[in-house]
């Protein structure tokens, strides 16, 4: 089921439309892109031990929640690196033609972005370990008994790749990242100067509190963030004069229903349908979805990690649990377990 919230950290239709507006928002540098400072330092010492010794930078795996920047940190480490990169993502690749059809038309120094690299076939794996690790091909030509395997040369290269279920990778492939990091979600304050950079490369003036208070409500994620400005400055462009300031701010996300931490109408579903039910007492994924109407993979994917991240949800053994912080957001009587 497609999965349209304006507060989904997913890819939309409306940021693939406006995919121009939307590379130009990327920064290029490290210098320009804003949060994961740890990660950053991590990198660029790898960066320029990479370039002092004139090789490519060791194969990197960027984890975390959908929306915060691993495809633009990839873009990041290529530019800082002088590289040129390669963009494809997992369920794309299909066979293992496919990935020899990529990788032999790689360059030295290349570095190769897999997006969902979870979703990955397992013979598609199986020809990138030797080619991760070895920087060889092995390919089979002919069939029948007259098949042979054919071991080819490789430039080398360097593999990013980006997951947001990192427990999915199997562990030879795993294994085979020299680097991997975590994205953290950001703070408001790392939001908010993202809001205000993107407000300029939009040509739109924000007023500074209009920020921050769009920085409360987009979730720590910056493509939320962005998403959240885009439609705000519409609100603005059509009932106002342009300026985003904080009325305008608000009367904006009171018409999309997001409220002051960034909950929409699906999450505040999601948390009554859970108290009206059961309670505080822990209910079971598949129950959680059979009361929302949504998959369980969508309630995993999109809405728990924000309100885990809050402090709305907990996971215990027997399932899942709305905390008393959640009671109170939404306006009930926690009265603790029933049993």
């Amino acid at each position: 089921m497609a999965i349209e919230r304006i507060i989904d950290a997913g890819i939309h239709d409306d940021d693939i439309d406006e995919k121009r507006i939307d590379v130009s928002l990327r920064p290029k540098s490290f210098n320009e892109y804003i949060g994961q400072d740890r990660l950053k330092n991590n990198l660029k010492l790898a960066i320029d031990a990479a370039k002092k010794r004139n090789e490519p930078i060791d194969h990197v795996l960027l984890y975390g929640p959908p929306g915060l920047g691993k495809t633009t940190m990839a873009t990041v480490i290529a530019n800082e690196m002088g590289a040129n990169i390669r963009v494809t993502a997992g369920p794309t690749i299909e066979r293992a033609g496919d990935l020899a059809s990529i990788l032999t038309n790689l360059a030295d120094g290349d570095i190769l972005f897999i997006d969902e690299i979870h979703r990955l076939g397992r013979t598609v794996e199986e020809v990138l370990y030797s080619a991760m690790e070895d920087f060889k091909l092995d390919i089979m030509i002919g069939k029948g008994p007259a098949a042979r395997s054919v071991r080819l040369d490789l430039p080398r290269f360097t593999v990013i790749g980006a997951t947001t279920r990192t427990g999915a990778l199997t562990a030879p492939l795993r294994d085979r990242f020299g680097i991997i990091h975590r994205l953290e979600f950001y703070t408001p304050n790392e939001v908010s100067r993202i809001i205000e950079r993107a407000s300029n490369i939009l040509d739109s003036k924000i007023d500074p509190k209009a920020a921050a208070i769009l920085s409360t409500r987009a979730r720590l994620t910056p493509r939320i963030a962005n998403r959240l400005l885009k439609r705000v400055r519409d609100y603005a462009d059509v009932n106002g004069d342009g300026i985003i300031d904080v009325p305008t701010t608000n009367s904006a996300l009171a018409l999309l229903e997001i409220d002051e931490l960034g909950l929409d109408p699906g999450d505040r579903n999601l948390l009554t349908s859970i108290i009206d039910n059961y309670g505080s007492n822990p209910v079971g994924l598949n129950t959680i979805a059979a009361l929302t109407g949504d998959e369980a993979t969508t309630i995993e994917d999109f809405y728990e990690p924000y309100l885990l991240q809050i402090g709305f949800i907990e996971r215990t053994p027997r399932g899942r649990r709305v905390t008393a912080k959640a009671f109170k957001h939404i306006g009930r009587q926690f009265e603790g377990n029933k049993n």
